[in-house]
């Protein structure tokens, strides 16, 4: 569909950044707006959610003004995709009036809920209905803990007139004046309620935790028609709303992972690996979540997804806290200054170790220092421990599938250091993709949402689209194998 743009809201933790998208699958204007966040008490993290909703028209209003500028027709905006920060949630009344602030994925109030859900008994029981974990990270037990500690989000609760929602559904049922209330099976399925096989919301479960009268959406596929707005007047007409999709299931669609097999890696503060394992869902045996990967109407597929807690936070340890370097990007050079890594391994679980492993009272670790070690060597160890992290959880999704990676897409902050990139490629013997395209969740968002709208015609026609990455091949596949053999070695020394 020529002569077509696709509006693209990606709200993230601390920004929401908007796109507009043409029919080639090109950016040709965006904004960013940041986005104010609380942080407080014993792990408390909260957002205001009006500030929210008003932090997204103004990222929108940035945009449309800048394509505007160059002489772009508001009208020939076709649809518009929305992706979103998955695991913070809101509670409101049938007005839309926020019952409590959003509580934000980081927050870790809902610590002895958990413990306490598993000491009944329910932890096999969720893992089996929704894939995940009973975790302060999903929104499940921070709901819990909301309903018995604050008696307004109580009242209502009871009363059948709390209405949740992740916050895809806050942003469309305030865009539809509370018309349109929805989500989609990405966003349903990190809240603790959503039950994978039926991809709808587990009625057991919600008794379970004592919820059923609360509201929910009802959930979709990721390319659906959710609705439509003027957005609080910047159109003069409604726009379609035509694609909800979580953060990091949009960045694996925009990066093109459309067959089982093909996986996207984020490289930024931690890492969030996502692989597709098509239309089966399979449970994890091996530290993964199950979850969805993108759907549309005819098709949904599944996947599997490694939450590694430190990648880049290592990095800016050495810099903040050891003063080896004044800048991240000197990392490569140094670390290629020497032949390898000395023998030296970082264990980087300043916060514990995840998936695989799931080792969160384990503590950070060096080993294997010498005389001759250098500051280059420690360097290289700290680079070295991001993809040693991404082939543990590669190897557990294999084992736990008996699907084998075919590629690997790479994005996020760290993806311009050319030493992870390579040595990751030598370390899973494959080839690495780089689309150096820095808004890939708003670029998935955009991409379902013109499925929908009929401006691309298929996933065929979509993988046309996706020809400016750059492929970085194994070039020593023997030697790293080595140094794994030593990272494994280093994981066990210090376990035991």
């Amino acid at each position: 569909m020529e002569n077509s743009f696709i509006l693209a809201i990606d709200q993230g933790t601390s920004s929401t950044k908007t796109l507009l998208f043409n029919e080639h699958g090109e950016a040709v204007a965006r904004a960013s707006e940041p986005l104010r966040t609380r942080y407080y008490g014993d792990g408390y993290v909260e957002q205001d959610p009006e500030q929210l909703f008003a932090n997204v028209l103004v990222s929108v209003k940035k945009c449309l003004e800048t394509f505007a500028a160059q002489g772009g027709d508001l009208r020939a905006i076709r649809t518009c995709g929305i992706s979103n920060q998955r695991e913070t949630f809101v509670v409101w009344d049938q007005a839309g009036v926020p019952l409590y602030n959003a509580i934000v994925w980081q927050c870790k109030r809902s610590i002895e809920v958990c413990e306490r859900l598993k000491s009944e008994g329910l932890e096999e029981q969720v893992k089996t209905k929704t894939g995940l974990f009973i975790d302060p990270y999903f929104s499940g037990t921070k709901l819990i803990w909301l309903y018995e500690n604050n008696e307004k989000v109580r009242q209502a609760v009871d009363a059948g007139n709390a209405y949740f929602g992740t916050v895809d559904t806050w942003l469309l049922y305030q865009l539809t004046d509370g018309q349109a209330y929805f989500t989609d099976y990405t966003n349903a399925s990190r809240t603790l309620f959503f039950n994978l096989k039926t991809l709808d919301w587990d009625m057991e479960l919600l008794a379970a935790f004592g919820l059923s009268q609360l509201n929910l959406p009802q959930p979709k596929p990721s390319a659906f028609s959710f609705g439509a707005s003027n957005f609080n007047g910047l159109f003069d007409h409604l726009l379609p709303i035509t694609a909800l999709i979580g953060d990091s299931h949009a960045a694996a669609f925009g990066e093109g992972c459309f067959e089982p097999g093909t996986a996207k890696a984020t490289l930024g503060t931690g890492c969030s690996i996502l692989m597709n394992i098509g239309s089966e869902l399979q449970e994890s045996k091996r530290g993964m979540v199950s979850t969805v990967c993108w759907s549309t109407e005819d098709r949904v597929d599944y996947a599997l997804e490694g939450v590694i807690v430190t990648c880049g936070a290592t990095i800016e340890w050495l810099k903040n806290s050891l003063n080896l370097f004044a800048e991240s990007r000197e990392t490569e050079a140094m670390a290629t200054a020497v032949k390898d890594n000395g023998g030296v391994y970082i264990i980087p679980a300043f916060s514990g170790l995840g998936a695989p492993h799931w080792q969160m009272a384990r503590k950070a670790t060096i080993s294997g220092l010498t005389f001759g070690s250098s500051k280059n060597h420690l360097v290289r160890a700290a680079l070295e421990s991001i993809p040693y992290q991404i082939k543990d959880v590669i190897v557990a999704m294999e084992a736990d599938t008996g699907i084998h990676l075919q590629e690997l897409m790479v994005n996020g902050g760290m993806t311009a250091n050319g030493f992870i990139l390579q040595f990751l490629a030598d370390l899973l013997g494959k080839m690495v993709g780089n689309g150096g395209m820095p808004d890939v969740s708003a670029l998935g968002a955009a991409y379902l949402a013109g499925l929908k709208a009929g401006i691309y015609p298929g996933l065929t026609h979509l993988k046309s689209l996706n020809t400016g990455k750059k492929s970085i091949y194994p070039e020593d596949s023997k030697m790293t194998r080595i140094h794994y053999a030593g990272w494994l070695a280093a994981l066990g020394e210090t376990r035991n």
